[in-house]
C-alpha cells in the first residue's frame, strides 16, 4: 500500500495491542520516476511487532511549509485529531511497510508519487514524499496485515497495480518459496520495472507497463489476467489497488472461474479521480 485510503477490505488480522509510534524521517531516496523509498525510525520502533507480509499501517505527517503539525500520540487518535484547529491537522495516509530494517530500529515505505496528473494539485502523500527530509517527524500506527494464504492452496496469484507493488515485493521476499505463484502487477512506465528483484523459485512475475499517461490504473492488469491461462487447482488470491481492480478480479474470479470467495483477499487502495485531503 504505498500512501492511500483504504476503501474496502476482505478479511484481515488487526493487531491485538496498538500504539500510535513517534517516529522520524531517516532517509529518502527516489528509485524510479514514480516511486520514493523513505525509511523512518526511532526508539518507538522497538514496540513494532513484525507480523504479517504485508503489514500496513496509518502514516501521519505534516503537509510541505505548513510548519509544526500536531501528531497523534494514542490509538484513540481521532479523537484528538477532530479538536484541532485545521492547520494544525496532520495528514494520514495508510502505507505497507516494505522492508523491516531492526538493525537501526527502522523500517521502509515506498510511496507510489504522480507529479504531473493534470487533474488537480498534487495529492498529500506525493508532496509528502517528495519533499520529506531525515529529521521530520511522523506517527505511526500499526493496522495489521491482509495476507492469510488458504491452507488447501496449491499456489496463489497476486495481482495489483503501483499502489500495490510495495506489499506484494514484501509478500514475495517474505513469504518464501512454499507455493508456486503467478504475479500480474501494473506500473506507469517501463522504466518503474523492478529489474533487480529477485523471485523465488516457483513464482512467475509478469510486469505489466501502462506506458500510457492517459490510461486508468489498474485496466490492464486487470484485462491481462482476464485473458491468461491460469494454473489449475484449488488457489489463493491476493489482489489491491485501484478499487475497480480488486472488485473487477474477485467478480471474474468468482462468476468465470469459480473460485470460492473465502480464496480471495482483495483490499480497494484508493479510487482514481478522488484524492483525500
Amino acid at each position: 500500500m504505498s500512501g492511500v485510503s483504504l476503501a474496502m477490505i476482505g478479511k484481515y488480522r488487526r493487531p491485538v495491542q496498538r500504539r500510535m509510534l513517534a517516529l522520524t524521517v531517516l532517509a529518502r531516496k527516489r528509485i524510479s520516476p514514480h516511486f520514493v523509498s523513505i525509511t523512518v525510525g526511532g526508539d518507538d520502533f522497538a514496540h513494532l511487532t513484525q507480523s504479517g507480509y504485508d503489514q500496513f499501517g496509518r502514516l501521519f505527517f505534516g503537509p510541505p511549509g505548513q510548519g509544526e503539525v500536531t501528531l497523534p500520540t494514542s490509538d484513540k487518535w481521532m479523537r484528538q485529531y477532530v479538536l484541532l484547529p485545521a492547520r494544525r491537522r496532520p495528514r494520514t495516509r495508510m502505507y505497507s511497510i516494505r522492508r523491516f530494517r531492526p538493525e537501526v530500529s527502522a523500517f521502509d515505505i515506498e510511496v507510489a508519487v504522480h507529479e504531473e496528473t493534470g487533474q488537480g494539485p498534487v495529492a498529500p502523500g506525493t508532496s509528502w514524499a517528495l519533499s520529506a527530509e531525515p529529521g521530520d517527524r511522523v506517527a505511526f500506527l500499526d493496522e495489521g496485515y491482509c495476507y492469510l494464504p488458504t491452507p488447501s492452496a496449491t499456489w496463489q496469484l497476486l495481482v495489483g497495480d503501483e499502489s500495490a507493488l510495495p506489499a506484494i515485493l514484501a509478500i514475495l521476499e517474505s513469504a518464501g518459496p512454499d507455493l508456486p505463484t503467478e504475479v500480474f502487477v501494473e506500473v506507469p512506465t517501463s522504466e518503474d520495472i523492478r529489474h533487480e528483484v529477485t523471485v523465488p523459485s516457483g513464482t512467475t512475475m509478469h510486469w505489466l507497463p501502462r506506458d500510457d499517461p492517459d490510461r486508468k490504473p489498474g485496466t490492464l492488469a486487470l484485462q491481462t489476467v482476464r485473458d491468461a491461462t491460469l494454473p489449475p487447482g484449488p488457489h489463493y488470491t491476493w489482489t489491491a489497488g485501484e478499487s475497480a481492480l480488486p472488485t473487477g478480479l474477485r467478480r471474474h474470479l468468482v462468476t468465470e472461474r469459480g473460485v470460492p470467495k473465502s480464496d480471495i483477499a482483495f483490499v480497494g487502495y484508493w479510487r482514481h479521480g478522488h484524492a483525500s485531503p
